[in-house]
């Protein structure tokens, strides 16, 4: 493919010379084309002294500054435990930001920090100490929403999922999820906007129970069900590269499709997180959200439209679609001391005979008439030899017949992947006659990578989340009955009526346990490779 295409194709389209885009330090320089300002907003994030806001929250708040996405009239209230003053938490947080920003494995690399920007977003910055539970926070939060001239919110839960409930129940006795009433000078209170991060409940029962709750003091339209997988610029363009290219869709479908590998592997283990993990484990943690999403953009039927509600309807069909799994369908794995590192059970804080699966492989079904009979098999896992997310689609397999007769002894089938992280683009594999003079067939395969058509950008995946929700476009975000179906397709793994299901061991640095090798070769077909090499060949 021509470079040429970076001053044509991959051009964004002009915007009127009224369009007004950008805010705050850089409003003369405009951000993204054909993004506005986000409206003005007070953003509360409950969990402020923690992993998550700093990590992530915090510069994807920067990275919407430094494009001007922010809005002046932008507030943000960090809520936690302990006395603090906000000045050491705003030096707490630029710390690490310009530890992000100079670290080149980093999403948030950018080299250096605008230090304008960082000044306009940390003089909007307050922390705010109290604990969760306390009444008088959500007075004092309340006083101060209610008196802003928008008198919009946004409350982010950054928090453990046994804070979910207290936090929401409070908010809505105390007003605050109130759209309805207390009238400002625009002739309607403010958005109230509730950010929820997984894990959503950890099954069936709990999720309908936890949706349940919340419902009684929210509305499902002001409920934003966050999964950062969604906030990948690659995830997203997954609907792109099926719906505006012609090429792709009339062959998406069981008549030419033989099956779908989705890969999310890790190369690092829990890091010293082995609390939640005991807790949780590799399944929990990945599949019924972050895989079955990536599912889902690769298998909903066309929406009418990029509507938020078109978008989701797609989804919610596509769930109650799925084949609830069994058993048979799965394989856990433990990492066990390799070449790559010590054992899970000798990390801190996970039991010395901990059964907690860090790998998990599934074989999934969409009962649907697009995709039934389509294995779409799912592996997630830690420590593994290779850090990779990606999609491949393998087609069928063309007639062997014609070559019967020529030095070709078989044909590689057609794959095409879609590549999330750490590289950013899609390949195809096909096959091509090697230049001889006899019939000889040679792997060949068409890449396209992200950075050499657009420029990079630092992007954790919240920018675009964060720019939705101060929006109102839920599109990227989960809907109640998504994340049910979601659970109930899991439910039987998770409540297996034989008793727990085995975890079996594997190398650290490896590409998982044997016996998910032998699941796909019981239906004739091997895992891909894992390899992050765009001009290595698969078989």
């Amino acid at each position: 493919m021509s470079n040429d295409a970076k001053t044509t194709d991959a051009s964004p389209a002009a915007q009127p010379a009224s369009c007004k885009i950008g805010a705050g330090p850089h409003a003369a320089a405009a951000g993204p084309a054909g993004k506005q300002p986000a409206p003005p907003c007070t953003l509360v994030i409950f969990g402020a002294g923690g992993d998550l806001t700093k990590r992530l929250l915090t510069p994807s708040l920067y990275n919407l500054t430094v494009d001007g996405l922010l809005d002046d009239g932008m507030q943000i209230i960090g809520v936690n435990h302990g006395e603090r003053e906000t000045k050491a938490w705003l030096a707490d947080l630029g710390q690490s930001l310009q530890q992000f920003a100079a670290d080149k494995a980093s999403e948030a690399y950018t080299g250096t920090v605008d230090e304008k920007a960082w000044q306009w977003l940390s003089s909007r910055m307050e922390y705010m100490a109290g604990e969760f539970d306390s009444d008088d926070v959500y007075e004092a939060l309340r006083q101060r929403i209610d008196t802003t001239p928008h008198a919009n919110a946004i409350f982010y839960l950054a928090v453990g999922a046994r804070f979910f409930r207290p936090i929401v129940e409070r908010l809505g006795k105390h007003g605050l999820l109130k759209e309805d009433d207390a009238e400002n000078g625009e002739g309607k209170r403010g958005f109230r906007r509730l950010v929820i991060e997984k894990p959503f409940g950890t099954d069936l029962a709990s999720a309908r129970d936890l949706n349940a709750h919340i419902l009684r003091f929210a509305q499902e339209s002001q409920v934003y069900r966050i999964d950062h997988f969604l906030g990948k610029d690659t995830v997203q363009s997954i609907l792109a590269v099926r719906f505006a290219n012609a090429m792709f869709e009339p062959i998406w479908r069981r008549e030419y499709i033989d099956s779908v590998q989705i890969t999310a592997a890790e190369t690092l283990g829990v890091e010293g997180r082995g609390k939640f993990y005991e807790l949780t484990g590799a399944f929990r943690d990945m599949v019924p959200n972050h895989l079955f999403q990536l599912l889902a953009m690769v298998a909903l039927e066309p929406p009418t439209s990029f509507d938020a509600e078109a978008v989701r309807d797609k989804k919610a069909e596509l769930f109650d679609a799925l084949v609830p799994l069994t058993p048979e369908d799965v394989v856990f794995g433990q990492y066990e001391r390799g070449d790559a590192g010590v054992g899970y059970r000798e990390e801190r804080d996970v039991a010395r005979d901990s059964t907690t699966e860090t790998y998990a492989a599934a074989r999934v079904f969409i009962d649907n008439w697009r995709w039934a009979g389509v294995p779409f098999y799912l592996r997630t896992g830690k420590r593994m030899s290779t850090k990779l997310t990606e999609i491949a689609v393998q087609l069928k397999r063309v007639p062997f017949l014609m070559f019967r007769d020529t030095p070709v002894e078989a044909l590689t089938p057609n794959v095409f992947t879609l590549r999330i992280d750490p590289s950013q683009g899609t390949r195809f594999d096909f096959n091509v006659k090697v230049p001889g003079p006899t019939m000889q067939i040679g792997k060949v395969r068409s890449a396209f990578n992200y950075n050499d058509f657009f420029t990079e950008r630092a992007n954790v995946g919240y920018e675009t989340l964060l720019y939705d929700c101060m929006l109102g476009d839920e599109t990227l975000f989960q809907r109640a009955d998504s994340i049910e179906s979601s659970w109930c397709a899991v439910d039987r793994v998770l409540h297996p009526e034989g008793g727990a299901l085995p975890v079996h061991g594997y190398p650290a640095g490896s590409s998982g346990p044997k016996e998910a090798d032998e699941m796909l070769a019981r239906d004739g077909r091997a895992w891909r490779p894992l390899s992050n090499d765009d001009n290595s060949h698969h078989e």
